[in-house]
């Protein structure tokens, strides 16, 4: 039998206890999770400094590292992450609906789990722990592929956990790590229909593009951040110059960074200069198309490619329209469906925005850098759906389960 069948196998086994334990003991088991992470922090880092040095060594870019990178602070987070979990309500269980057929069968819609998630991810060791504690909250084991550079911290991450799980007396088959990071076993993950009921891709373009392509297992797509905000002619121009810098560097290696800025041509050669002189000093390069380029020499001249791209870098595109038309028309057609934001003082430009951009999350004066599973109140998150079956926006506890009908009768049969 090869890994992939021995951990499906077990997992799938897991799977069937773990759907029917009690919140209770659920909760507890995360919070012997949360607290044994904690109590073997130098453990997590010293595995994490040999990921490191290795992405170092392979010259990794800086933002890659920083989305590899764990400290003490980020593994406290995780615990933070893993406590919200715990205190939001386990939806398992909940009847959705029932109600009397004339030949009096009451047929109602009872949330269950989904079973066993096989989640393929990239670089960040933070995805490890997220993952398990929205899964195991909704009773679904899961199986982890997470990338090479992260090797050593997915594998102490999941060991922790596991020992974590039978000092609380439950399976540690609730989550497994496949350790083998070669594509050939990548691709039978994708094809094990046997033992995964779902597939969850989460990294970059090319990672997601593949899994979506050679995936025989059901697949929820998790999108990349080609994000954008408009600035809209009645904006604020300091309030929208501080919300452009958060959401393009407070973090460049994330998935609601912003990449692409739009900005109306009225306020055009007024608030460019003002915003490269802020980029200047942060070292950010602007690449615009030609309106933009004639404004000021900072910005270089873009290709159609760069309105498309998630650059995870210092750099992103500039685009000079003529109103929030044709603003939207771009963003559509250009986006990832990630996070889009508009600043304005016009509320029917708003209402616009927010009602014609195809997007997971859209927004008002705010930056797209909120669009988050704990920032939106769900604790951690699977992912950020940009998809729109089953599950869109940042995937939590609800995104993870699905429905199946019960029906009591009193001997009733079919004539």
């Amino acid at each position: 039998m090869s890994i992939m069948n021995t951990i499906g196998k077990n997992a799938k086994s897991a799977s069937r206890k773990l759907g029917s334990l009690e919140t209770v003991k659920k909760n507890e088991c995360l919070k012997n999770v949360a607290d044994t992470l904690v109590s073997r922090v130098e453990e997590i880092l010293a595995a994490n400094e040999k990921d490191i040095e290795n992405a170092k060594a392979n010259h990794m870019s800086e933002a890659l590292i920083d989305r590899l990178r764990l400290t003490k602070e980020r593994v406290l987070a995780m615990q933070e992450g893993i406590m919200q979990i715990i205190s939001l309500e386990d939806p398992i269980g909940e009847v959705l609906s029932m109600k009397q057929r004339p030949n009096g069968l009451l047929i109602g819609e009872k949330r269950v789990p989904l079973g066993v998630i096989g989640i393929i991810y990239e670089s960040r060791p933070n995805v490890t722990v997220d993952a398990f504690s929205l899964c195991f909250k909704t009773g679904n084991a899961v199986i982890l592929r997470g990338g090479s550079d992260a090797i050593h911290s997915n594998i102490t991450l999941v060991k922790i956990i596991q020992d974590a799980l039978e000092t609380s007396g439950v399976n540690k088959y609730a989550v497994q790590l496949l350790e083998d990071t070669s594509r050939e076993t990548a691709a039978e993950m994708m094809k094990c229909n046997e033992y995964i009921d779902v597939l969850i891709p989460r990294g970059g373009a090319g990672l997601i593009k593949t899994v979506v392509n050679t995936a025989t297992v059901p697949v929820i797509e998790t999108g990349t951040g080609n994000c954008h905000i408009f600035v809209d002619e009645s904006a604020d121009f300091e309030n929208a110059i501080d919300i452009i810098k958060n959401a393009k560097l407070q973090r460049l290696g994330v998935c609601n960074a912003m990449e692409s800025l739009v900005i109306h041509e009225n306020i055009a050669e007024k608030f460019l200069p003002m915003l490269v002189e802020q980029m200047k000093i942060e070292q950010c390069e602007m690449r615009g198309d030609a309106k933009s380029v004639a404004i000021h020499d900072y910005i270089k001249a873009a290709t159609e490619e760069d309105f498309k791209t998630e650059y995870l870098d210092k750099i992103f595109s500039v685009k000079v329209v003529k109103n929030v038309e044709e603003a939207i028309e771009h963003i559509n057609e250009c986006s990832t469906g990630h996070s889009e934001s508009i600043l304005t003082k016009s509320y029917e430009n708003s209402q616009k925005f927010l009602n014609e951009i195809d997007s997971a999350a859209v927004y008002v004066n705010a930056s797209t850098r909120f669009t988050d599973g704990f920032e939106f109140g769900f604790g951690a998150e699977i992912g950020i759906s940009t998809q729109k079956l089953h599950a869109r926006g940042p995937m939590g506890l609800l995104a993870l389960t699905s429905k199946k009908f019960i029906i009591y009768g009193e001997g009733q049969i079919r004539k």
